[in-house]
């Protein structure tokens, strides 16, 4: 059987139930492709695998998921040639990994690069008043200690995406993933919830970066207009409206392996504004003739030795945030091509890239703001108007903030968004609503789900309208990195390599995790309490939906 000429060929895996690459054929009707093929293995037919050999099959049968459908020189069936996942998937495969799964294709460096997307974030803008709070001492110090815990507990983790045998054991694709093939009992549970609470809430305080970094372009603009005495009091909640409907149509994106164009684009905007932060900085203490500042600090007597405390405790949840992606880790290792080398060993290449990349940038970012503006460091160093001139740089500056945020916010909710739509599938398999694809008429042409067109825009939606009623910047940004650096960072990383590796208790080993554990939950709890005072601060002077 035959379609007629000028249809396009799909060939379909045996139980993948999904369109994949064209596979060679000498019929008249197409000219030769590229395959994703396995030959058939010695001592197998096809009859006995229930194909019949010559089915040529066209778009209009592939739609009603026509399965055991393969392709070969008619010429030459002896050189029988087939789209496989079913017979030995391995790395010889052209089309599929070891899992049955498309060919992965990331690299150390698109791994390094969705890192970076995560980390360089919003978080950057904030290390000047952090370095204020703390201090020339304890200010690079704590930056320094959080790179380095961050790195050690994301190469423990690292080694948990495979279970067993780090090239050929089974795989573990989200972080949840891991979680439950090492730990079990309700610290599943709560890992989820903190997992998931915690992209919620870095999604909310990407959308109040975002508007801030467009109302700072509103704003300084008014200010070369008008003067820097004029308040230029301005809105946010358009901006985040603004924002939010980017989201909607970005959030359409299926999955991790079709936002890496986002996340190297994401990237260089988080370079381009960095640099120019820094630059600004740099002139600024060339202009003050002299680094300002202290060895400990915003001194007592500017705020009251309760705010040096509080404040203090905030920073360290600001810098912890700066350093915040173990959550998604996995995923990001999840895109990375099939060994050799394993998957573990590409991951901590791009995490040494990657973190050393951000903490430079850090302490630079976080230290020169400082030596700027002393202990008058504001709290977002591009939108506090430490700067006004040249107002043009500081345009580009925010809107590269805004163009690096859209993709951040998508490669840390891409974990979440993929959680909820495997859940709907398991939960009504039959749906058409859940699984069926309606195509919308566009060039080219293009389909949508509609459970993820309508999840997703109410997650987006949700979030903005929260951001509009919390949009306080830095005290959100201290208790998001409170509230997720020790468990998700530190924890359950310890503990799930404890389980995988299988490390005795009461060992050398076993001890000093232990103690890293209970330091960074110390950590954690005290900044988690600084930033609730900040918030508890902001809102008796808060007016929703008019600041």
């Amino acid at each position: 059987m035959a379609t007629g000429r000028g249809h396009q060929p799909t060939c379909c895996c045996w139980w993948w139930l999904a369109p994949i690459n064209r596979a060679p054929h000498t019929t008249p009707y197409w000219p030769p492709r590229s395959s994703c093929h396995l030959v058939l293995p010695a001592g197998f037919s096809l009859a006995s695998l229930g194909i019949v050999p010559e089915i040529v099959v066209g778009p209009e049968m592939a739609a009603e998921n026509v399965v055991a459908t393969y392709y070969y020189p008619t010429a030459a069936p002896g050189a029988m040639e087939v789209c496989g996942a079913e017979f030995g998937r391995g790395a010889g495969d052209k089309c599929f990994d070891d899992d049955g799964r498309p060919k992965r294709s990331g690299t150390v460096w698109t791994a390094s690069a969705h890192i970076i997307t995560a980390v360089i974030g919003s978080g950057v803008l904030s290390l000047g008043w952090a370095t204020a709070q703390l201090g020339w001492v304890a200010g690079p110090a704590v930056m320094l200690l959080f790179s380095l815990v961050t790195y050690y507990t994301s190469a423990l983790l690292a080694d948990c995406y495979r279970s067993g045998d780090p090239t050929t054991g089974k795989r573990n694709y989200t972080y949840m993933d891991a979680v439950n093939a090492n730990l079990s009992g309700v610290k599943v549970q709560i890992c989820g919830f903190l997992q998931y609470a915690n992209i919620v809430g870095v999604a909310i305080g990407y959308t109040i970066a975002a508007s801030i970094s467009m109302l700072a372009i509103r704003r300084a603009n008014c200010f070369h207009q008008k003067g820097h005495g004029n308040p230029c009091a301005i809105s946010s909640t358009p901006y985040m409206i603004i924002f939010g409907v980017a989201e909607i149509f970005f959030s359409q994106i299926p999955d991790f392996d079709q936002i890496s164009w986002l996340s190297i684009l994401a990237a260089v905007m988080s370079f381009t504004y960095s640099t120019i932060g820094l630059g600004l900085g740099i002139v600024q203490v060339i202009a003050n003739k002299g680094v300002q500042g202290s060895l400990t600090g915003i001194s007592i007597g500017a705020v009251t030795p309760m705010d040096k405390v509080w404040r203090s405790l905030q920073a360290f949840g600001d810098i912890a945030f700066a350093y915040s992606y173990s959550l998604i880790l996995i995923e990001i290792q999840d895109t990375i091509r099939a060994p050799p080398p394993s998957e573990s060993t590409v991951m901590k290449r791009a995490t040494v890239v990657s973190v050393a990349v951000t903490t430079l940038f850090y302490m630079l970012c976080g230290c020169m703001g400082y030596a700027a503006f002393g202990d008058g460091a504001p709290g977002n160093l591009l939108t506090g108007f430490g700067f006004y001139e040249p107002f043009w740089l500081l345009d580009v500056a925010n809107a590269a903030i805004v163009v690096h945020l859209v993709g951040a916010y998508q490669v840390y909710c891409q974990p979440l968004f993929a959680f909820v739509e495997k859940w709907a599938a398991r939960r009504w398999p039959g749906s058409a609503f859940v699984a069926g694809e309606v195509e919308v008429p566009l060039l080219p042409r293009y389909k949508v789900n509609p459970f993820r067109a309508t999840w997703r825009t109410a997650f987006v939606a949700a979030t903005t309208a929260v951001s509009m009623l919390l949009p306080f910047f830095n005290d959100v940004v201290g208790f998001l990195g409170a509230l997720g650096f020790w468990p998700l960072t530190v924890y359950f990383p310890v503990e799930m390599y404890v389980v995988q590796k299988k490390v005795p208790r009461w060992s050398t080993r076993w001890v000093c995790l232990q103690m890293l554990n209970l330091g960074c939950l110390v950590i954690s709890v005290a900044a988690a309490a600084g930033s609730i005072a900040g918030i508890a601060s902001d809102l008796k002077v808060y007016r929703p939906f008019k600041s």
